[in-house]
């Protein structure tokens, strides 16, 4: 449109130019020439004058208003520009905190739940307890081995039937005063619970952590040294007591005749052996107990060890009229494991079965093969042993019948001799036994096919 407007107004001024020209020249003949000159110049100056005013505001306006628009939307377009390069800025910003908000709620999540998984499956519990006493965390080795039940949600409720001389209270301010150990004992369980405090970020107390721990297996093994140790004094001490009463009548009395003299010193022998197969089962066990190395094992031929651990027994089969049946399976894999110890087993449970089986009686042995093991039975019908006693039997030191056990030359320890033996081994041992029928050994040995 701007471009248009230019030469209309050259044009105008040419034409404007042109009259001027031709007015004068007409002036000019005319001898009017002033009056034309001042009425050209007028015109000139209206011309002017209009064109000024048609310039100014179809022309010059417009093109201010233009480049005014123009700058103020470069303005605009820069504060758009610098709005938007501030907003990607906080984009990313809001980007980088919301992937680190989530790694950290990753990582959150991901702690509580190895905690929780901790909490679920360890075997000690754990409670804890908030100022006023009630429950905010439990897992539930906790519930189980202090029989918490579902009504119980404060300390009171669940230490207050244990009677302890011990309160949250005592835990929280008398910390370095009091006992926080605490031994309860819970049916047929023995527990050891360990009290203390947990404070808040503000190092003030905020709560008391208990845990439990089951000590019952402790307990037990402590008895059972207790036991070994009076069961080894006592067997020590019987035959030591009469080794030294008879050695004592021996040296008082002077005058007595020979056979009196054979008596005491058979008596004397006889406990000197008791005394040599008590320690020397000790010392086996003892051996056992202690070789952590690995057992040297061996292939061997489990028939063809049965078979010689029974002609090895044959006087005493033979002194007992005992009728003894062997049965030895075909096609038997190879054992595999110390030919010694297995041969010690072998010949540990045949003396049982002939010491505990009436004259006349019958011992079966069977050896076969099973999935992966070969298998020795050994059967009798003996007086057998209580069904009350067949869990304890393995026990050291443990007799069914202590009197009948220490007068046919037992020392109590065959049985755990015999199981640690198989243990080392790989083996197995299984007994089952009827009062007045019998007797029933399967020994289980690995082989290597």
């Amino acid at each position: 449109m701007y471009k248009k407007v230019k030469p209309k107004i050259v044009l105008i001024y040419f034409i404007s130019a042109v009259a001027i020209l031709v007015g004068l020249y007409y002036a000019n003949i005319r001898a009017d020439f002033k009056i034309a000159l001042a009425t050209c110049v007028a015109t000139l100056v209206v011309i002017g004058i209009f064109i000024s005013i048609f310039l100014a505001k179809f022309v010059v306006y417009p093109k201010n208003k233009l480049i005014e628009s123009a700058e103020k939307i470069k303005v605009e377009d820069k504060e758009k520009s610098r709005r938007k390069s501030e907003t990607e800025k906080i984009d990313d910003i809001l980007t980088i905190m919301t992937k680190e908000l989530n790694e950290k709620l990753k990582e959150a999540s991901t702690q509580k739940n190895q905690i929780e998984t901790i909490l679920l499956h360890m075997t000690d519990g754990l409670i804890a307890f908030n100022m006023e006493g009630d429950i905010i965390l439990i897992n539930p080795a906790a519930k189980n081995l202090l029989s918490i039940r579902p009504e119980d949600s404060s300390f009171e409720d669940i230490f207050k039937k244990f009677k302890l001389d011990i309160n949250m209270e005592k835990v929280i301010y008398l910390e370095n005063w009091t006992s926080t150990e605490q031994k309860i004992q819970v049916d047929d369980k023995f527990v050891n619970v360990f009290f203390a405090p947990f404070k808040n970020e503000e190092d003030r107390p905020d709560g008391v952590i208990a845990v439990i721990q089951d000590i019952t297996e402790h307990m037990r093994l402590d008895e059972m040294r207790k036991e070994f140790v009076a069961d080894v004094s006592h067997e020590l001490k019987t035959p030591i007591a009469i080794i030294m009463g008879n050695a004592e009548t021996l040296l008082e009395d002077e005058d007595c005749d020979k056979e009196t003299q054979n008596t005491f010193l058979t008596g004397i022998a006889n406990e000197a052996k008791n005394m040599t197969r008590l320690v020397t089962d000790l010392l086996t066990l003892a051996r056992y107990d202690g070789d952590n190395k690995h057992t040297q094992k061996e292939l061997f031929d489990l028939g063809d060890l049965v078979k010689s651990c029974n002609m090895k027994l044959q006087r005493e089969f033979k002194k007992k009229e005992h009728r003894v049946e062997c049965f030895v399976t075909a096609d038997v894999p190879p054992a595999y494991a110390n030919k010694f110890d297995i041969e010690r087993v072998v010949l540990n449970i045949l003396t049982n079965s002939i010491k505990y089986t009436k004259e006349g009686g019958i011992i079966k042995i069977y050896v076969g093969f099973v999935y992966n093991d070969a298998y020795i039975k050994i059967k009798d019908n003996g007086i057998g042993i209580p069904e009350k006693d067949l869990n304890r039997i393995f026990e050291r030191f443990y007799r069914v019948d202590k009197a009948r056990t220490r007068e046919m030359g037992g020392t109590g320890l065959g049985l755990s001799i015999t199981k640690e033996i198989l243990d080392k081994n790989g083996g197995s041992i299984d007994i089952k036994s009827e009062v007045g029928k019998g007797t029933e050994v399967v020994i289980k040995i690995p082989t290597k096919m």
